[in-house]
């Protein structure tokens, strides 16, 4: 399937994480790339312990195979959590078999209130995919101070920022 995914990794009610998702997401459509949106609002709760080896839910194997099987391009919208990712995000990974991963593209976009935009987290996913046999493109994008740069409606109030995003996406559709 030639859509991209874009995935939301956090569960966190009213996260910047989702509003900046929904911005990746219109700015794909916008350039009539078709896309889906995973939210991480939709994993099952017991995710960590009821999902993984072997035991997973009807559900959620449907949730599988519609976000991760079905699809080879995914742009990845990470917070900043301890100095890295959220472990829910490590969970989701590892509730799979390292297969449904292999030879799929992933871009990455790292999000924090402060002033360097989850780059660390970015390196860890980035040696997570990379053993997972993922293609990690190159333009890793940090948004620093993430809640200066969303408005009211939960769109970019920065011109600069939403040209970046939008050369990221041209960038990595084309990858």
């Amino acid at each position: 399937m030639n859509e991209i995914v874009v995935v939301s990794c956090t569960n966190r009610p009213n996260s910047n994480t989702l509003k900046v998702s929904r911005i990746y997401q219109n700015i794909l459509i916008s350039k009539k790339i078709s896309s889906k949106l995973l939210d991480f609002r939709e994993l099952p709760e017991n995710l960590a312990f009821g999902e993984t080896f072997g035991k997973k839910s009807e559900k959620y194997t449907k949730l599988i195979a519609d976000y991760v099987t079905a699809h080879n391009k995914f742009i990845f919208i990470v917070p900043e959590y301890n100095g890295s990712f959220p472990g829910i995000l490590k969970s989701f990974l590892d509730s799979m078999h390292p297969r449904e991963w292999a030879d799929k593209d992933v871009c990455l976009v790292g999000l924090s209130d402060g002033r360097a935009g989850n780059l660390r987290g970015m390196e860890h996913l980035t040696g997570i995919f990379q053993y997972l046999k993922m293609h990690v493109y190159h333009n890793k994008l940090p948004i620093s101070i993430v809640n200066q740069l969303l408005d009211e409606e939960g769109n970019f109030n920065s011109e600069s920022q939403y040209k970046a995003s939008e050369a990221q996406i041209e960038g990595f559709a084309a990858f």
